[in-house]
C-alpha cells in the first residue's frame, strides 16, 4: 500500500428523480451497491478513500443540484479523483453540459470518469467523451428527459381538470385530512375571517395587519414553523404581518371553497423559471373542498380591493437602489419620493416598541455622507505611489525567462547523457551518477522557477488591483458626487440604525480598507 493509494478519493454520485422512482433498479440503494462494488475491485488503488454524493429527486436537466454542486466544488479543489455513476444519465441528461465537464473540467482538474454500465473510463479515452456511440446515449437519455416532462405535465393537468390534484401545502387557514385533501384548520381560520371582515368595513391591509399585531396573531410563515414545516426563514418576522400577506389572502378564491391550479408554467420544457398564465388558462374547481368564507362576502371584498391595491408607477431610477436595510429588523427600507426624498423603515411600523419605529433618513445626507467617505480613500489611493505589487516587475520576467532557458538546457544534457548510455559511451554507474546530479540541479531549478512565477503572478495581480483602484478612484474624483455607477460598483449593502449611524458593505475591500465599519 502506498501513500498514493491512501489519498486517492473516489465520489460516488447517485441521482434519483421523481420520475424514476417506480425503477428499482434505480434506487439510491440499488446504485450505490453497484458502485460500490466496482470501487472495490478497482486495480492499483486498493485502499481509496470512497464517498458518497446523493441527489434525490432531482432532475437531471440540469446541474441545479446540491450534491452535484457540492461535487463540482471539491474536483475544483483537487479534492477528488475519480468519480463513478452508475451511467451517464445519472451525471446528466443534458448533452452539452455532461459533455463540457467531460472534455473541458475534468481532465484540467486530472479527474478520472467512470460510467459502469456504459463501459466507459475516461483513463482510456484521452479526455474525449467516448465517440459517436457515446453521444447517441446522451441524445437519447435527453430526449427521455424531456419526453417525461412532458407527459407528467400533462397527466397533472388531466388531475387537475377532474379535481383531483391537490398541492402539498396547504394555503393558511386550512390544513391536510387523514384523506388528504384539505379540511379548515379550526386554529387559523378565525384568523382568516376576521381579514375579510374587516376589509369588508373598510380597514386597509395596514390598519389589518397592525390589528393582527396588537391581538398577538403570529405570521402564516410562523404559525407553519410552530407545526415543524419549516418552508421559509422567519427568524426575523417578529409576528408582524405584511401587507403584501394580507392582499394575498384577500385575494385567494381558495378560501371560498374553489380551488384554483395551473396559475404557472415552466418557461420550457426541463427548465424551473416559472411564469404566471392568463386567468382564463386556469383551472377552478367550485365546491372543491369547505369554505371559510361564504362566496357572496369574497365577491364583496374583491370590490373593495380595487382600493386597497396601489397603483403601478414607472420604476425609479436612484443611486441606492436596492442597498438600503435597516441595520435593527435587517428588512429593506422603503424610499418616500417627498420633496426632500427619505428612506424609512416600514416593517416595524405597527410595532411601536421596536428600535427601528419610525426610523428614517434622509437620502441627500446618506449619500452625501457616503461619497465623503468614498472621496477621502479615493484621495488616499491617488497620492499613495507604494501600493502592494509595486517594484521591478521586468527584472523578475527576465529572471523567469533565465531559468525556463536553465530548465531547457538542463533537460537536454539529461537527454544526451542517456544517449552517451546507450552508445556506452560512459557505464552504467557513470551514467546514474551524473544523471543523480543532473535531476538533482532540475529540481532546483524548477522548484525556483515555481516560486519565481507564483510572486509574479502575485506580482502583476496587485498590479492590475493598483490600476483599478486607480481608475475608481479617479472616477469618484470626477463625479463631485454619489452616481449610480459609482454605488452599483462599490457598494453592495449599507445598514441604517438610529442616530443616523451607517454601515457599508463594500463590494471592493480594498478600496476602502477600513472595512466594514460603522460611520
Amino acid at each position: 500500500m502506498n501513500n498514493a493509494s491512501m489519498d486517492y478519493v473516489i465520489a460516488l454520485y447517485v441521482r434519483l428523480s421523481i420520475e424514476d422512482l417506480k425503477v428499482d433498479s434505480l434506487s439510491i440503494h440499488s446504485q450505490l451497491s453497484l458502485l460500490h462494488s466496482y470501487a472495490d475491485d478497482m486495480e492499483g488503488i486498493p485502499n481509496a478513500q470512497v464517498e458518497e454524493f446523493i441527489d434525490n429527486g432531482h432532475s437531471g436537466t440540469n446541474f441545479e443540484r446540491p450534491a452535484v454542486q457540492k461535487l463540482l466544488d471539491r474536483v475544483r479543489a483537487g479534492e477528488i479523483h475519480c468519480i463513478l455513476v452508475k451511467d451517464f444519465s445519472r451525471f446528466g441528461r443534458n448533452m452539452i453540459e455532461v459533455g463540457y465537464f467531460m472534455e473541458r473540467v475534468f481532465p484540467v482538474f486530472g479527474v478520472r470518469f467512470i460510467s459502469v454500465e456504459d463501459a466507459f473510463d475516461s483513463a482510456q479515452h484521452q479526455g474525449d467523451t467516448g465517440g459517436i456511440g457515446m453521444a447517441v446515449k446522451y441524445l437519447i437519455s435527453e430526449f427521455y428527459s424531456r419526453d417525461m416532462s412532458v407527459k407528467t405535465r400533462t397527466a397533472k393537468y388531466v388531475k387537475m381538470k377532474r379535481g383531483e390534484y391537490q398541492s402539498v401545502v396547504c394555503p393558511y387557514g386550512y390544513q391536510k385530512g387523514a384523506d388528504g385533501r384539505m379540511e379548515i384548520d379550526e386554529e387559523t381560520a378565525p384568523n382568516v375571517r376576521l381579514i375579510f371582515q374587516m376589509a369588508l368595513e373598510g380597514h386597509d391591509a395596514h390598519q389589518i395587519a397592525e390589528a393582527l399585531f396588537q391581538k398577538g396573531i403570529i405570521t402564516p410563515g410562523e404559525y407553519k414553523a410552530s407545526k415543524g414545516k419549516n418552508y421559509h426563514d422567519v427568524s426575523r418576522c417578529r409576528g408582524i404581518w405584511q401587507r403584501t400577506t394580507i392582499l394575498r389572502i384577500l385575494s385567494d378564491e381558495r378560501y371560498a371553497g374553489t380551488y384554483v391550479m395551473g396559475k404557472r408554467k415552466v418557461r420550457e420544457i426541463g427548465g424551473r423559471c416559472v411564469q404566471l398564465k392568463k386567468e382564463s388558462e386556469w383551472f377552478k374547481i367550485p365546491d372543491h373542498h369547505p369554505p371559510i368564507i361564504d362566496r357572496s362576502l369574497y365577491d364583496q371584498v374583491q370590490a373593495k380591493l380595487l382600493h386597497f391595491k396601489s397603483v403601478k408607477r414607472n420604476v425609479q431610477q436612484y443611486p441606492l437602489r436596492g442597498k438600503v436595510f435597516c441595520g435593527c429588523c435587517e428588512h429593506a427600507m422603503g424610499r418616500i419620493p417627498a420633496k426632500k426624498p427619505y428612506f424609512i423603515c416600514r416593517y416595524t411600523s405597527v410595532d411601536s416598541t421596536s428600535p427601528c419605529h419610525g426610523l428614517r433618513i434622509v437620502e441627500k445626507e446618506l449619500e452625501s455622507l457616503i461619497y465623503e467617505v468614498l472621496a477621502k480613500q479615493a484621495g488616499i489611493i491617488l497620492n499613495f505611489d507604494s501600493l502592494p505589487g509595486t517594484g521591478s516587475l521586468d527584472i523578475q520576467l527576465t529572471r523567469q525567462t533565465e531559468y525556463q532557458n536553465l530548465i531547457r538546457k538542463c533537460q537536454t544534457e539529461k537527454r544526451l547523457l542517456y544517449e552517451r548510455f546507450l552508445l556506452k559511451e560512459i557505464d552504467k554507474d557513470s551514467y546514474l551518477e551524473q544523471k543523480s546530479a543532473c535531476d538533482k540541479e532540475l529540481n532546483r531549478l524548477k522548484q525556483a522557477h515555481a516560486a519565481l512565477s507564483t510572486e509574479i503572478n502575485q506580482k502583476q495581480m496587485d498590479n492590475d488591483t493598483k490600476s483599478q483602484l486607480k481608475s475608481i478612484a479617479d472616477d469618484v474624483t470626477v463625479a463631485e458626487g454619489l452616481t449610480e455607477a459609482l454605488a452599483n460598483k462599490l457598494i453592495q449593502k449599507i445598514s441604517v440604525f438610529p442616530d443616523n449611524q451607517i454601515k457599508i458593505e463594500w463590494k471592493i475591500k480594498d478600496f476602502c480598507v477600513a472595512g466594514n465599519e460603522p460611520y
